[in-house]
């Protein structure tokens, strides 16, 4: 079962309740095991693994909960502080190694493609690499920025 979710809190038990209901398992107590992970305060794609009324859980990665991550960003209210600009700078290297963890699901060939992806992200989560813009892709185009092989 996959659910979206605020990873570091205990969430409203009506939202998984439908898709956990019918395994006859307590929405309260899945929604503890969730609030568990790390994610403070980013929303998260939770993928729950149930094998005799037990929950495992497993944080599927998405590239703008890791680049918010990286951000290093104190974790806010929800509620209360709405339409965050997630002002800040990025080094490359953290860049490569988001790309590197999200290498799997991305559909490029090779690493400077997801490398761009990555890049494309931070566009739109609006934060900076080493204090450019993000859309300066032509650099790893054109060969100016080194990019690993794997």
């Amino acid at each position: 079962i996959c659910l979206r979710c605020t990873g570091g809190k205990v969430g409203a038990t009506s939202s998984p309740a439908p898709k956990i209901g019918p395994l006859s398992m307590s929405p309260k107590k899945v929604g503890d095991d969730i609030a568990k992970a790390d994610w403070k305060g980013l929303r998260i794609t939770v993928k729950l693994t149930i094998q005799n009324r037990q929950a495992q859980v497993e944080v599927v990665l998405s590239a703008s909960a890791l680049i918010i991550k990286a951000l290093k960003k104190p974790p806010h209210d929800r509620k209360k502080v709405k339409n965050i600009k997630h002002s800040g700078s990025i080094p490359m290297d953290d860049v490569i190694s988001i790309a590197r963890q999200m290498r799997h699901r991305s559909l490029a060939r090779e690493l400077s493609g997801t490398i761009k992806e990555i890049l494309g992200t931070m566009q739109s989560v609006s934060c900076s690499i080493d204090g450019q813009h993000p859309n300066d892709i032509d650099e790893i185009n054109r060969g100016e920025i080194e990019c690993p092989a794997s």
